[in-house]
């Protein structure tokens, strides 16, 4: 009688065997589909050491603050003086009147108004200077030796004091003086051709006076003088409103 042994030996080791190839033969499929399993498998990305980047040294670059005022340069400003940039404005001429010897005085008759006389006063020095509201004015005869002849002006009223009438460095100031602004042919005053100009009467003295000749067969009558101004235009406009007598 055949032992049975054998032949059970023989069967655990067919399924054994079968169990092997089955395991080999999933292995294989799990390799070809993409690798070992999770399981088995090392990231190389995981395995490598982690790397800490050392601190920069590099100093921060510096940004504006909306507190911090930019930094400007202080203006620079000329100061008042008899030398410098501060000569030449009316402040300076209001403390400075004009002296006789740095003016030009000359008187034109005014083009289309036979009856006018512009006077026109110019500053010939380098710093501004002042005059009084208008010159002194007075008409007479040249041969006159007391004034008895003397007609003045009127002129505008209603004026305050000082300071007065400004007149820059190498500029001139008008005024305007019409001998008779009714046109009148009689009544008018006898052997006047004379017409007399001192450009300050408040720090001139009477000496500084200039004389200059009417022509012949100038008509006077109730004259009126106006103020200094900048411009002939603006002086004749002032002599019309001329209303108080001198």
């Amino acid at each position: 009688m055949k032992s049975a042994l054998p032949s059970a030996l023989s069967s655990s080791a067919v399924l054994l065997l079968g169990a092997l190839a089955l395991t080999a033969c999933q292995s294989g499929s799990t390799e070809a589909a993409g690798g070992p399993a999770p399981s088995h498998r090392t990231s190389a990305a995981a395995s490598a050491p982690t790397t800490v980047s050392p601190p920069t040294t590099e100093a921060p670059v510096p940004t504006a603050s909306a507190t911090t005022a930019p930094t400007t340069a202080a203006p620079q400003t000329k100061p008042m003086s008899g030398t410098g940039g501060g000569t030449d404005t009316d402040a300076y001429a209001w403390k400075h009147p004009c002296a006789i010897e740095q003016l030009t005085v000359r008187v034109t008759a005014r083009a289309g108004a036979p009856t006018q006389r512009v006077i026109a006063v110019r500053n010939n020095g380098g710093q501004a200077c002042g005059l009084s509201y208008y010159p002194r004015v007075y008409l007479d005869s040249a041969k006159s030796a007391d004034g008895t002849r003397a007609v003045k002006p009127r002129v505008p009223g209603g004026l305050g004091g000082p300071p007065a009438y400004p007149v820059h460095a190498r500029q001139t100031a008008y005024a305007v003086i019409d001998l008779d602004p009714s046109g009148a042919t009689t009544g008018t005053a006898p052997g006047v051709d004379e017409l007399n100009v001192l450009p300050d009467a408040d720090h001139m003295p009477a000496a500084a006076t200039e004389s200059f000749p009417l022509g012949k067969g100038a008509l006077v009558l109730r004259p009126k003088l106006g103020l200094y101004r900048t411009t002939v235009a603006d002086a004749v406009a002032s002599m019309k409103s001329a209303d108080t007598q001198l």
